[in-house]
């Protein structure tokens, strides 16, 4: 129940703003971005991570800046 109410709030939010493809739609066009993760070992013997998100596509701008969210970008 809790999803489906997420849901419905994410698709009101991107009416508001022009968006109105259908959810499937929606996770498609998002699916495309992606965060990729490079794992080096230093020479002191320590782990280094090193996490980067993919550019997004307009399409998926789109969404991102409709939902008041730019961390994705």
């Amino acid at each position: 129940m809790l999803a489906y109410q997420f849901v419905q709030l994410i698709r009101r939010r991107l009416r508001a703003h022009g968006i109105s493809e259908r959810w499937s739609t929606l996770r498609d066009i998002l699916a495309g971005q992606c965060r990729v993760t490079a794992t080096f070992r230093r020479a002191d013997g320590r782990t280094l991570h090193v996490r980067k998100a993919t550019r997004a596509e307009p399409a998926q701008l789109a969404i991102i800046q409709a939902l008041g969210s730019d961390h994705l970008t």
